[in-house]
């Protein structure tokens, strides 16, 4: 077989389109074009379970379905539009774009900050077009690279992506490809590269034909969505041929600089040569053949570091992958909870482990899991690590969805945001972070199936377990649910909120402006915490830049004393989050510093200080 088989329908121009499916088990399949002019038309049986056929006469806007032994019509499984949705007819697409990124060149993931966010409730209008009009803010902010969730054609007007059942096919409601097209190009204008978010791990129940056409799923393992998707089994070389087109599709049509790969744990594969690292092999190549990097970001709550090492190190050669254990260190210090997978987290050592080596968990007991956990990333690059300490996730998955400004102090708020920015590791901020942002971000979908509604709502009820939660969730299939989760961006210009964002724009200036914090080495690191007073203390140099960061995470103040921290020279702070400019409650800390006896560190609170060059 041919490992690079291209599929759906590609539109060649002068009115050819080359239509081709894999559908292994049929004895015929027809072509039925429903508009602008209906025909059915048999298609030719090629090696592997392969159909196809070359048309001439059929533009773009085409409609068209798969028709299955004379009987069963289906929507094409590599659809790259469905104007009408998950369960009506495919549409042929136009394929070129006038690109206007030929400059363009990436952003590396050293110097990375991400910015995630969900296309429907970015804006009002929901809309590709809509999230153009707010890309200068984010440039002002200093986020240079944006983390879109999945855009694959969903049921309905609304939903987190991860239902989705055509890969290939941009959302109708977000604006379909041409309006990814679009926005994608003018990220690239803005000096902003694009992250997709795909999901290979599952698709979603309503609207999920792909058993209509071929054995995609296996019986052999089970995921938490049912059969897991058929990587190491009987025909796995043409379903990895589906998602690895996928893949390179994204990278090829749309100028994708990076995927983020949703939930890699959930990928059952015993095959010597796992999906993931072909899929790695793949996009490498594409990214040799076409002069600029791509990169995979992997989704995996394994903590297992075999995901990012190199191939010739036995790895699988993924680029980076989020680092939840930096998340839970964090979010534990300032909320308190010890709740579900909270159970495992709560001290400063555990923050310090995480910037030291990328996890927390690298082998040791996990109480939450009842076992050992993880392995080492000692070994890799801090640059390997994206972390947050707000994400879909971790926010929408709290069965109210509370975002941290509405669960901690604002002067808290600052401290974690100079422990996301400042860290040795990637940031990566959830939309309307930056301005501490107060409405949820609630679990919503939009199915059509009254029984699949209730199994929903079932299911998340279910889901809170083991957090104790009481009340019933948000209905998930609200409209009202939905319009609760938008953002509203007046509140950026307002009291605190405009303090925030000010305060989040200097940090990511500190960071982008001073080699020590510029620089990702854990080498030159030296982190450490004061378990009882809940101080972390953080130094950073490089190329004569040398940088201490100090963070309160207790609700008291806290006196320093010489023995517990360094500071050899002389040192001007140049950020400090208690001062009255940050609405803080007052500086208690020097301007300057040289070997201090004490310092006494307000509640809540973060100082940055640089070295002052001494005089040769």
């Amino acid at each position: 077989m041919n490992v690079e088989v291209d599929i759906g329908a590609i539109h060649e121009g002068a009115g050819r389109c080359r239509f081709r499916l894999w559908a292994p088990f049929a004895e015929r399949v027809d072509l039925h074009i429903l508009s602008p002019h209906e025909r059915l038309i048999p298609m030719q049986e090629r090696d592997s379970g392969y159909f196809d056929l070359q048309l001439k006469g059929t533009e773009p806007g085409s409609l068209y379905c798969f028709r299955l032994n004379g009987e069963r019509e289906r929507p094409d499984p590599a659809s790259r539009f469905q104007p009408l949705g998950v369960h009506g007819p495919s549409q042929v697409i136009e394929q070129q774009f006038g690109w206007e990124d030929e400059s363009w060149k990436g952003i590396p993931l050293s110097d990375a900050i991400f910015y995630e966010l969900h296309v429907g409730t970015f804006t009002p209008e929901g809309t590709f077009d809509a999230a153009i009009s707010r890309l200068k803010e984010l440039e002002d902010l200093g986020v240079n690279h944006l983390e879109i969730m999945p855009v694959g054609q969903f049921p309905g007007e609304r939903n987190w992506g991860y239902d989705g059942v055509q890969p290939f096919a941009v959302q109708n409601s977000y604006g379909g490809p041409g309006g990814f097209k679009r926005f994608v190009n003018a990220c690239h204008r803005h000096r902003i590269g694009v992250t997709l978010d795909v999901v290979y791990n599952h698709l979603g129940p309503e609207g999920n034909y792909l058993r209509d056409f071929g054995p995609y799923f296996t019986p052999k393992y089970r995921t938490p969505w049912g059969e897991a998707i058929n990587f190491d089994d009987a025909h796995s070389d043409e379903v990895r041929n589906y998602f690895i087109q996928n893949a390179i599709y994204w990278f090829q049509y749309f100028h994708i600089d990076a995927l983020r790969l949703d939930a890699v744990h959930a990928i059952t594969d015993m095959s010597a040569l796992p999906f993931l690292q072909e899929l790695a092999e793949r996009v490498e190549a594409f990214s040799v053949r076409n002069g600029r990097k791509r990169y995979l970001i992997a989704e995996s709550d394994l903590n297992d570091a075999k995901l990012i090492r190199p191939r010739p190190e036995w790895g699988y050669g993924l680029d980076a992958q989020w680092s939840d254990d930096f998340h839970h260190s964090l979010h534990t210090l300032l909320t308190g909870e010890r709740r579900g997978y909270y159970a495992d987290f709560g001290k400063v050592e555990q923050l310090v482990h995480s910037m030291r080596e990328g996890f927390v968990y690298s082998g040791q007991y996990s109480r939450f899991r009842k076992r050992r956990h993880g392995n080492s990333a000692v070994d890799r690059p801090a640059e390997q690590f994206i972390v947050a300490s707000q994400n879909h996730d971790q926010v929408g998955n709290r069965m109210l969805g509370e975002r941290l400004s509405t669960l901690i102090s604002f002067e808290a708020e600052k401290v974690i945001a100079g422990a996301l920015i400042l860290a040795p590791a990637v940031p990566l901020l959830f939309m309307g972070q930056e301005y501490g942002e107060e409405a949820p971000f609630l679990y919503f979908v939009d199915h059509g199936d009254a029984d699949l509604m209730a199994a929903v709502r079932k299911g998340r009820k279910e889901e809170f377990k083991d957090f104790l939660c009481k009340g019933e969730p948000p209905d998930p299939a609200g409209e009202e649910t939905f319009l609760r989760s938008r953002l509203n961006w007046e509140k950026r210009a307002e009291g605190h909120h405009k303090v925030l964002l000010e305060f989040y724009k200097t940090l990511i200036r500190l960071r982008r402006e001073i080699p020590a914090l510029k620089a990702l080495s854990r080498r030159r690191l030296d982190v450490h915490g004061l378990e009882n007073g809940k101080i972390l203390y953080v130094r950073r140099w490089c190329e004569g830049s040398e940088v201490v960061c100090l963070f309160s995470f207790n609700s008291k103040e806290v006196s320093l004393q010489a023995a517990e921290i360094s500071f050899e020279g002389e040192w001007q702070k140049i950020l400090d989050s208690s001062h009255e400019k940050w609405r803080g409650p007052g500086t208690s800390l020097p301007e300057k510093i040289r070997s201090p006896e004490v310092l006494v560190m307000r509640p809540h609170g973060l100082a940055v200080y640089r070295k002052i060059p001494e005089e040769s």
